[in-house]
């Protein structure tokens, strides 16, 4: 015979209800974690592409300045310039020029020139 419904415990008639009710609970959380995670992925993207078309920008920015200075370093943009300004600047005077002797081993009076004093002057 069929058991009276009246008899069973309130768990048993509400135990599939809640059962199915955490499912959908669980169903919707992870539809609305995957909506949310798409969206993030779709805003991460459009930032990596507008860093790389800025990083791409400031590089070609770069390439230009980079050439421009090279132009400003030439010896004759630097002689045009300090004529420009009125700087008075010319050929160095063959008085003005020091040479120094290239070191070499053997000559042993020249080998420390630069390190340390002669010794003559150290005695003085």
């Amino acid at each position: 015979m069929a058991r009276n419904q009246k008899n069973q415990s309130a768990a048993i008639r509400f135990g599939p209800a809640l059962a199915a009710l955490f499912a959908c609970f669980v169903i919707a959380g992870a539809a609305v974690g995957y909506v949310w995670q798409k969206g993030q992925i779709y805003q991460l993207g459009r930032q990596i592409r507008d860093k790389e078309s800025r990083l791409a920008k400031l590089t070609d920015e770069n390439d230009k300045l980079n050439h421009q200075f090279d132009d400003l370093r030439l010896p004759v943009m630097l002689d045009q310039r300090a004529r420009e300004l009125n700087l008075g600047l010319g050929p160095a005077q063959p008085m003005q020029v020091v040479r120094l002797p290239e070191p070499s081993p053997e000559n042993k009076n020249l080998v420390h020139q630069f390190a340390q004093r002669p010794v003559e002057m150290m005695a003085q």
